[in-house]
């Protein structure tokens, strides 16, 4: 029997959706006896009183849930005080029903009825209209992040910020942690002529702010007016920690995002989506497992002899099951990292890329400069063409990066 896609959300939807109120499971304490909440926790523990007489609309994806993993537009749409009237979705879809570069297009949720509004690639007046058609006052905001540049959801954020600020709408983002520590910024800054979905304004490529703090970051920097912004922080986190400190379940952002271990490499091994390598994608390894036709255990030695801190290289071969080299069984690294306090996923994918030009003929980058978008400039492509080693190329970007860690602070809610 085949299923369609609807009939296969309103049975995973069903079986997720619950009533009574928001209030999660308990979980053990985290760390010296503390216990994190969430935005979405700590909005339902105030009885949802900063959305009170308001029409109101979420944007969000499978990540939005609560640490009993119900996800929270259900949990809202069985609670008698909150009027809960749309579903915004993002690339993916509010499901998670679509692979990358996709979305769900308008539908009617099966489980709720509510309508949901396709919000991919939807920007300014465009995105502001279908805000206005949803008839909504308030527009929240929960996904999980990942913390880096690249990574879309952030930049739904922005524009739905943006949309909303045009459309006369109040926004509120409930908070949830960076998976990969607040610690510091890393890596290349975007420059502004480079603006695309994968980096709207100049951040730095592994923020280190949660996603409560950089709606803080693009109302005062870049917007073009204020919006009516209200973020709704967390309990309990450090900026230290990493995400199997949190106590919280970790549901895949995108269907290459499967464990927090993806995330903490993500930020320097997407760099490989700018060249002809394959980055993992079609294994159980996405941003984990590189390689190429023609590559061997050259790569593995070369990348260990830099000694970068925290990580080891192992020579690895993989059989992709869709995107580059489908079917194809393929050469590589498989990157393990042993120290993740130590480990600097930019400097990382730096050296890979320095090391896999060095020592295959094949190496290549995209035709369409992909790699510039993804670093935000020329820089890194140039410097690597050049005959740069790693710490010549992450010289490059030092400068940029010191003034965006300054302008980064001030937004800072969590010490």
């Amino acid at each position: 029997m085949t299923l369609s896609r609807r009939t296969l959300l309103a049975t995973s939807a069903a079986v997720a959706a619950t009533t009574g109120t928001a209030r999660a499971a308990e979980a053990a304490p985290a760390h010296g006896g503390r216990r994190l909440r969430t935005g979405f926790e700590r909005l339902a523990d105030d009885g949802y009183r900063p959305l009170d007489g308001q029409r109101v609309g979420v944007v969000t994806n499978p990540t939005g849930v609560t640490r009993d993993v119900r996800h929270i537009v259900d949990v809202m749409h069985a609670d008698d005080r909150v009027q809960l009237t749309a579903v915004f979705g993002p690339e993916h879809g509010f499901r998670g029903t679509a692979q990358a570069g996709g979305s769900e297009g308008y539908y009617e949720d099966p489980a709720t009825g509510l309508p949901v509004y396709d919000t991919y690639l939807e920007s300014g007046q465009a995105l502001a209209d279908i805000f206005t058609a949803s008839g909504v006052d308030t527009v929240v905001f929960d996904i999980q992040d990942v913390g880096a540049r690249f990574y879309t959801y952030i930049w739904t954020l922005f524009d739905c910020m943006e949309a909303a600020r045009l459309a006369g709408k109040r926004f509120v983002v409930l908070d949830r942690p960076n998976p990969v520590t607040g610690r510091a910024a890393l890596g290349p800054v975007l420059h502004e002529e480079f603006a695309t979905f994968v980096g709207r304004q100049p951040i730095a490529q592994a923020h280190g702010m949660t996603v409560a703090e950089l709606a803080r970051l693009f109302d005062g920097e870049f917007l073009t007016g204020p919006v009516e912004l209200e973020t709704v922080r967390m309990s309990g986190w450090r900026r230290s920690e990493f995400h199997d400190s949190s106590g919280l379940p970790w549901v895949p952002p995108s269907p290459n995002m499967p464990t927090p271990g993806t995330a903490l490499v993500y930020a320097g091994t997407c760099m490989f989506e700018g060249t002809n390598l394959s980055e993992g994608r079609g294994t159980t390894r996405p941003f984990e497992l590189l390689g190429a036709e023609g590559l061997d255990g050259r790569w593995a030695a070369a990348a260990n002899e830099l000694e970068l801190p925290g990580v080891r290289f192992r020579e690895a071969y993989f059989t992709p099951t869709f995107s580059k080299f489908r079917g194809k069984t393929v050469g590589g690294v498989q990157i393990h990292v042993h120290d993740r306090e130590a480990f600097d996923p930019v400097r990382t994918g730096i050296g890979l890329l320095v090391t896999a030009r060095r020592v295959w003929d094949g190496f290549a980058w995209r035709p369409d400069h992909w790699i510039d978008k993804l670093t935000g400039s020329t820089q890194v492509r140039t410097a690597i063409d050049a005959g740069a080693d790693t710490d010549g190329v992450v010289a490059g970007w030092q400068d940029e990066l010191a003034a965006f860690r300054r302008v980064r602070r001030q937004y800072l809610l969590y010490r």
